[in-house]
């Protein structure tokens, strides 16, 4: 896919992570039930659940699939950071939706992120975030371990964000 800063693309989709990343793999019991599986695919696959964590999303389509652009955005004024990527798979399943982005030139850090909804065999819906990255830039290589730990907050943080979006 054009314009990515990383050749592993799809990597979040198949399990296992490349090599020279950070990586990360946080999971969050959302709910129980089918209902709260396709509640919780349409807040992840439409971005509701970034936004409802106080990201702020632009995408080129009102639904992740493959090649939509989507640029998030943290922080206010100066202070703010962009963050360009592209849709990179997307599925919509029965028992499993979601989607991976990867990183456009401009991201702080170059790699790929995913986000998807499961519901197991005991009738538990999940999220799982899923990301291989390192530094792009200057701005990530000084935050150091803060910037892992970022990661671990922000993935948790929209676990929780999902689980209230599905009450």
């Amino acid at each position: 896919m054009s314009g990515l800063t990383y050749a592993e693309v799809g990597a979040t989709a198949r399990g296992a992570l490349p090599g020279g990343y950070r990586h990360l793999r946080h999971r969050t019991v959302i709910g129980s039930g089918r209902h709260v599986l396709r509640e919780a695919a349409d807040a992840v696959l439409e971005f509701w659940m970034h936004r409802g964590a106080g990201v702020r999303i632009e995408a080129s389509a009102r639904r992740a699939a493959p090649g939509v652009y989507v640029e998030s955005r943290m922080g206010i004024g100066p202070l703010s950071l962009s963050a360009p990527c592209r849709v990179v798979w997307a599925e919509d399943g029965e028992r499993r939706a979601g989607f991976g982005y990867g990183t456009l030139p401009g991201h702080p850090a170059t790699g790929e992120e995913s986000f998807v909804v499961e519901l197991d065999d005991m009738d538990d819906v999940w999220l799982e975030v899923t990301s291989f990255s390192r530094p792009a830039g200057r701005l990530m290589r000084a935050a150091g371990p803060l910037a892992p730990m970022f990661q671990r907050v922000y993935a948790h943080r929209l676990g929780t964000t999902l689980r209230r979006l599905v009450r």
